[in-house]
């Protein structure tokens, strides 16, 4: 099997694989899928994704799916460099290999002005056309039209608020916090139309390759706030060279006034769906985010 035929025929690649007609050699991937480097004949190779066996339970209905859906369209944009959908079945997907590199400030630059050209795409809505995931959680993805913070606090905040409580996650006192954010949230300011934006932008969801371009992976991608990926990428240590990239970034198309202030509130949302996914463990990051966004607001009624 070569790439030519692979992406004529990609509904034959499960057989291969089963049969062991591709070399296939795991790599990482990520917490949820696991992942490998398929070498075919003609010496191409591409990155696969498949749901793991020790998940315990099938993939999601649409899971590979939407993440097709949100990759074609981040593409679609011609200016954050994507990796191509090779194949997209409901078991695995399959995109083109790209050669990791080392972060240079040059390509978190060039990145920034990038990511800037990928949100003034736009989108027709809050949310997006196919049904959403983040992690393997569902995200509502039904098309609104904004404003941006009531439809963030009931599909970004509340659900998986939601979640967390009912699996004993987070405590009354963490969900009373993240309650009162979302009661608050138009306080907050920086409604903006909807950009096209990534969804899951922290650090590990950014490939720098060797082409000494920075590769966008792993979207939960929809119609959201420009500010949610830039403040994604502070998250868990922060992105190589985050400075150059939010100063190319500011270069291309300002920040709404206030925008440092709102960094918190977007990082609670992917707080959130950790709790919901991973447990307790961050228990105390949920409530120390709430904390922070109240306190932005110059007007928390919260003790520490």
């Amino acid at each position: 099997m070569d790439l030519a035929y692979l992406r004529a025929h990609p509904e034959h690649l499960p057989t291969f694989l089963t049969h062991q007609r591709i070399r296939e050699t795991p790599v990482s991937g990520g917490d949820i899928c696991a992942a490998s480097r398929l070498t075919l004949d003609d010496g191409h190779s591409v990155f696969a994704k498949t749901w793991p066996e020790t998940a315990g339970r099938p993939v999601p209905e649409g899971f590979f799916a939407a993440e097709a859906a949100g990759l074609r369209w981040l593409r679609e944009a011609g200016t954050v460099a994507v990796p191509e959908v090779v194949v997209a079945l409901p078991e695995l997907l399959a995109l083109e290999w790209v050669d990791p590199g080392e972060p240079t400030p040059e390509a978190a630059e060039r990145f920034g002005r990038e990511l800037a050209g990928l949100h003034r795409a736009g989108a027709p809505a809050f949310g997006a056309g196919w049904t959403g995931f983040i992690g393997a959680l569902p995200a509502d993805n039904t098309a609104h039209q904004g404003p941006w913070s009531g439809w963030f606090a009931r599909t970004r905040l509340a659900p998986y608020l939601r979640m967390s409580v009912d699996d004993g996650a987070l405590t009354g006192a963490e969900a009373g916090l993240v309650e009162e954010v979302a009661e608050r949230i138009g306080e907050f300011g920086g409604d903006e139309p909807p950009a096209r934006i990534h969804g899951d932008l922290w650090p590990g969801n950014v490939l720098w390759g060797a082409d000494d371009r920075v590769w966008l992976v792993d979207p939960a991608a929809h119609g959201g706030h420009r500010e949610t990926d830039l403040a994604q990428l502070a998250l868990f240590g922060g992105a190589p060279h985050l400075d150059r990239i939010l100063a190319a970034y500011a270069q291309e198309w300002p920040l709404a006034d206030g925008w440092r202030e709102r960094v918190p509130l977007h990082h609670l949302h992917l707080m959130l769906v950790h709790t919901a996914l991973f447990g307790g463990a961050y228990r105390d990051a949920v409530g120390r985010l709430a904390r922070s966004a109240l306190a932005g607001l110059g007007r928390a009624t919260v003790n520490g």
